[in-house]
Parts: C-alpha cells; structure tokens; sequence
C-alpha cells in the first residue's frame, strides 16, 4: 500500500506530514519508525497526521509520531508546519485554526508573510503535571522559580522542570558550542526524576531578549530546533530573572521569537514553516527493511 506525503521543516526541525483524512494510516511502530528513518525511509525528526476532529469545535486533530515509532503530546515547530499544510493542500480557507492536540487545543495562524504564530496554551509548573517527581533532589530558589539540581555525568545540572503540552528539562549553560549536550542529554532524558522521560534544554543567555538554545528531543535525540523546547527556555529564563519578553531564540536550524507575559498567560511562538518535496511511498517495501 502507497501513502502520499509531504516533507517539511520549521527552522531545520524536520517531518513529514501526512494526510489521515483522505488516506487511510495504519501504520505499526516498525512501520513509523522505517518512515522515519534517514536510511530506509523518508527521514524525519518526528512524523505529523492530520486527521478530523473529534469535538465540534476545532477544525483539525493533531498526532505526533516520534522517530522513535512513539507517539507524543505536542510539537511547537511541526504545529507550524501543520498549518501551513492544510492551507497549501485546500484542507482549510482560514488563515487560523483552532488544532486539538493530546492534552488540548492550541491556535495557528498563518501570517502574510508567511511566518506561523502559535498560541502554545500556558505553560505547566505543577510536578504532578509535567510529569516531574523532584522527591530526593536538591532544590534552590531563582527568581520566581525553584530549579532542581540532577546529577548528570559526575556533575550537578540544575534544571527548571516546565510542560508546554510535552515535558522539558532547562538549564542555562555558559556555551552551548562547548557544552556535551549529547553525552548529557540522553542521561537527563532517562532521569528518574521524569517518568515519562523529558526533553532536555540547554540555554545560553546572549541577552535579556536572546538566547542560543540546543534541545535533546525525548525519542528523536538533538534536533535542529524544538519549538515547545524553545517555549520552555524562554518560560524558564524570565521565571528565574533573566530574560524579558520577547526573547529571540537562535537554533541551529533557525531563529524562533517567543513571547510570554507571565503566570497563566499563553506563549506565542513565531517562526518559519518551509515546504521541501512531497511524494509517495510503499508501505509494504518499508516493512520489509531490516
């Protein structure tokens, strides 16, 4: 059986995307995972269906696969990109959408110049809800937030524990070119402290309104942007008193502007949602690879 699809990127954060309305997506997790490889699939950092809604008042539903065949709660950069989608493939006529996600509904809207903002919802400190269990682990105050210290690779990382819809992990960090964010990364992924294992941020403050950011994705490993990873640095950076809304985030793959005026107010994220190629591809092949 053939799908079609369509492969995009926000700011080098890459996926493809798929349509689940008009195509049917029974895919198992080998078969995710073989689609979203980069030797024997089509290669993908995480993989994004668009499906009806199951409320009557939203206009889509929103699924993630990881690279890793999981499914997860939320993708800042692919949210962007879905938007994009449905108005280039005649899915929608409105230039902003209301998307149910797993854990809510979020809104996108295509600018004209082609840049996307996102309405990321507010962001989640409570322990139980990120899910964060910070039982046993040193604590200190910064600002307005309490960061956690996690022993990482004979080292302490004191980390600000945030959910934008997903679970994130931030420390500031003096370097982020120097700093061993893929010896790190998997350590703080795989933490005890998060259940549901966390992506793992490391920030560099440039300024009060920018920042360098390196993420290590939970199921996908370093990506070249993270948009609820961005959300979550920028979040985490004016809670502790060092940055000031808006913030510039700097990713490998691209430059993000975030915005967030405190406490139960949403975050607004801003960035590029790029088309590269679309095609088609046999599933029955994909399941015969190694």
């Amino acid at each position: 059986m053939k799908i079609q699809f369509t492969k995009m990127h926000g700011a080098g954060n890459d996926f493809v995307v798929l349509d689940g309305i008009h195509q049917t997506l029974n895919l198992s997790t080998e078969q995710w995972r073989a689609l979203a490889s980069r030797h024997f699939g089509v290669g993908a950092d995480q993989i994004l269906i668009v499906e009806k809604p199951t409320r009557p008042d939203v206009d889509f539903r929103y699924r993630i696969i990881n690279a890793d065949g999981g499914e997860v709660e939320h993708c800042g950069n692919g949210a962007r990109c879905f938007v994009r989608f449905v108005t280039d493939h005649g899915l929608t006529e409105k230039r902003s959408v209301r998307v149910e996600v797993m854990n809510g509904v979020i809104t996108l809207t295509l600018q004209e110049d082609g840049q996307v903002t996102v309405d990321m919802g507010p962001p989640e400190f409570e322990p139980a809800r990120i899910p964060f269990d910070p039982d046993g682990l040193p604590s200190r105050q910064e600002g307005n937030d309490t960061v956690h210290g996690l022993e990482v690779n004979g080292r302490t990382a004191w980390i600000s524990a945030v959910s934008m819809g997903n679970p994130h992990a931030v420390q500031v960090v003096d370097d982020t070119e120097r700093f061993p964010v893929r010896e790190d990364g998997p350590v703080i992924e795989y933490h005890a402290a998060f259940p549901r294992r966390v992506n793992a941020g490391f920030m560099q403050i440039v300024d009060r309104n920018t920042i360098r950011l390196r993420v290590f994705e939970r199921g996908a490993g370093e990506t070249l942007a993270c948009g609820t990873g961005a959300c979550a640095a920028v979040v985490a950076g004016i809670r502790r008193g060092l940055l000031d809304s808006p913030v510039k985030v700097h990713t490998h793959g691209g430059d993000l502007t975030i915005g967030w005026e405190g406490g139960s107010a949403p975050v607004m994220m801003t960035g590029p949602a790029t088309t590269v190629f679309e095609g088609s591809i046999d599933l029955d092949a994909l399941q015969a690879r190694p």
